[in-house]
This record gives C-alpha cells, sequence and structure tokens, in this order.
C-alpha cells in the first residue's frame, strides 16, 4: 500500500517585499501552525519513509519541521525543484517516480497544485488546502508508477482551524 500526504507550507510572511516569492519565510502564525501540525500527525502514529519538498523557502522550513517530529534529519529531506510552481501534471509524474522503497510520503508544495491535484483523488470537492494543511492519499497500489486516480483515493484532511 502507497500512502501520500500533501502538505501544503505553513503561511509565510510578506514583510520582506525584496525577498522574491521562492524566499519567503514563515510568519509568525505558520512558525506556529507547522510543529503543531506535525505533532498531530505524530501524535495519530502516521510516519513518513520519506520526505519530499520544495526548496522553496517556506516549503522548506515547515517540511523541517515535520522532520524534527519525526526525528529524520534535513539532510534527508529530498528537495524537489520541480514541486514549486507545480501543474497537476508535474505532481503526477513526481509521485509516479518515487522510490517503491518509500510506502508513505509526505510532499510539501503549494496552491493551486496541492488543491488540484488532490482534487483528482476525490469526489468530493476540495475548495483549498491551507497553509499547513494535510490531504492524505491512500492506495492499495505496490508500485508509485500506478499511483494515479482510480486506484488511489482521498482517505481523510487535517486542516489547522479544524484543532484551534
Amino acid at each position: 500500500m502507497k500512502t501520500l500526504y500533501l502538505i501544503r507550507h505553513a503561511k509565510s510572511s510578506w514583510d520582506f517585499p525584496e525577498l522574491t516569492d521562492f524566499d519567503r519565510p514563515l510568519n509568525k502564525r505558520g512558525l506556529k501552525d507547522a510543529p503543531f501540525m506535525a505533532a498531530l500527525l505524530e501524535a495519530k502514529g502516521y510516519k513518513p519513509d520519506k520526505i519530499v519538498s520544495s526548496p522553496a523557502n517556506r516549503a522548506y522550513t515547515t517540511a523541517k519541521y515535520f522532520a524534527a517530529a519525526f526525528h529524520i534529519h534535513n539532510e534527508e529531506i529530498w528537495l524537489e525543484n520541480d514541486i514549486y510552481e507545480a501543474f497537476v501534471e508535474d505532481l503526477q509524474d513526481i509521485v509516479n517516480e518515487l522510490n517503491n522503497e518509500w510506502d508513505t510520503v509526505f510532499l510539501f508544495g503549494h496552491n493551486p497544485g496541492l488543491t488540484s491535484f488532490a482534487n483528482r483523488f476525490t469526489t468530493d470537492f476540495i475548495d483549498n488546502i491551507p497553509t499547513s494543511g494535510i490531504v492524505r492519499i491512500m492506495s492499495t497500489v505496490a508500485d508509485w508508477a500506478d499511483f494515479v486516480p482510480g486506484k488511489a483515493r482521498v482517505a481523510d484532511h487535517f486542516f489547522p482551524k479544524d484543532f484551534h
């Protein structure tokens, strides 16, 4: 069985107009929500075999909070350039090429790509994956190449507003 967690980066700061979109840091709420959501997954007993993240500062910083919660070294986070500004097809390609030794992957990225991708795997429309939001997609396939709509489905989601 393969399980994919789509995790949108935590809330980012717009306080530094000189920074590019790629370099924006997390804001105060993001710095609170990221470790909270990481602890939530850890408390539920979910554990990644691999953390894959966009290299954008806000996504990678969020991924590092999750890595810390699961005692994973930051150097073990796989930075995937194609997640930044990814379209649905790009995300599908990334997922289909994941290492089959990993059964559970946490993938950190951005909207609108993550929300659009999640909606491919559900009959219930997800309007928006909010910052620090998590969507769990489960499948019974043994190969990530087979992780496609019809063979995988959204099992549940965890959004910060549901816990505050």
